[in-house]
């Protein structure tokens, strides 16, 4: 049996996670020289400016502090791309729990250093993160410790379901949410939420094209796992997904577009001259979509687009 979090758990993580992260800011794209006409129906969720500098936060917050201490008392341990790893190594100093973050050899060295800045103990497992994830997970049973999916838990799923209560509650009109997707646990929460709270709204997936996981998944009509990954997107990089997060993605996305790495690159570098935001490539994903045409906006149509990580891959 799947577990999939509803509203009603979205709302609860909301609440349990307020005092940790910021409600990060909506702001409006317009007025743009480039691209005005894009950018006058363009929202953008500035989750690159939360706690730690990705979304990750609120799901790694909500999963951590939904536990029962007793499942904590030996620490937690996680695998990552980077990102929920920094959120989990965040969320055991908020908490005062020891955290381990199993990381692929490619996770970018400022990664490792804001790691260990916030205590948290590094082990570098193979190239990518399934890899990593395989360690992760012997090393949560060898050890007794409490393991935190970045993208399949519940809880994680819930978590990041909060960005959408907070769009929706200061832009209800919004006819469109486009949304990165790695694994699915960002995509998976923001959908039930959303849709929960405005059923006609339309979700619109992003992967890379060398990293198309889910979009594969959903053409194969099951979850797949990828023979190889070709993107510098190493956050939006699993080989496969999780059936819950399929399960989800399945029934409320409308469709996933893919993007080049050049094309997110691009997209981070309008976001730093335009919007003043450092991106990652995975950050600017959304926004790569809309401004390569990947997705056609509608005349009219209010769109969304979540900037879910900050870095320096626009800058420069």
């Amino acid at each position: 049996m799947i577990l999939t979090p509803g509203i009603d758990e979205v709302r609860a993580a909301a609440e349990r996670i307020r005092p940790y992260v910021r409600q990060t800011p909506l702001l409006r794209a317009a007025p743009t020289k480039e691209r005005p006409e894009l950018a006058r129906g363009l929202r953008l969720k500035l989750e690159a400016l939360q706690v730690t500098g990705s979304f990750k936060a609120r799901g790694a917050i909500n999963a951590l502090f939904a536990a029962p201490a007793d499942r904590l008392r030996r620490g937690v341990v996680t695998a990552s791309g980077g990102n929920h790893g920094l959120a989990v190594a965040y969320a055991g100093w908020a908490a005062e729990v020891p955290a381990t973050i199993f990381l692929p050899r490619s996770v970018a060295a400022e990664k490792i250093a804001k790691l260990d800045a916030w205590g948290a103990r590094v082990v570098m497992a193979g190239e990518v993160w399934d890899d990593s994830n395989r360690g992760a997970l012997q090393h949560a049973e060898s050890e007794g410790l409490a393991y935190i999916h970045p993208f399949a838990d519940p809880e994680v799923i819930a978590g990041q379901g909060t960005i959408a209560l907070e769009i929706l509650e200061e832009a209800p009109d919004l006819d469109t949410l486009v949304v990165a997707i790695g694994g699915g646990g960002l995509i998976s929460g923001i959908a039930i939420a959303a849709k929960a709270l405005k059923p006609g709204i339309r979700i619109v997936g992003v992967e890379p094209v060398g990293a198309p996981t889910l979009h594969d998944s959903l053409r194969a009509g099951r979850v797949v796992e990828l023979t190889s990954l070709e993107t510098a997107a190493v956050t939006l990089a699993p080989r496969r997904s999780e059936p819950v997060n399929f399960a989800i993605v399945r029934e409320t996305v409308e469709r996933i577009v893919l993007v080049e790495d050049a094309e997110m690159r691009s997209a981070a570098r309008w976001l730093w001259r335009e919007i003043g935001i450092a991106a990652e490539l995975s950050g600017a994903a959304a926004v790569a979509a809309l401004l390569s045409g990947r997705y056609q906006m509608m005349a009219g149509e209010r769109i969304c687009a979540i900037v879910c990580g900050a870095g320096t891959d626009g800058i420069g």
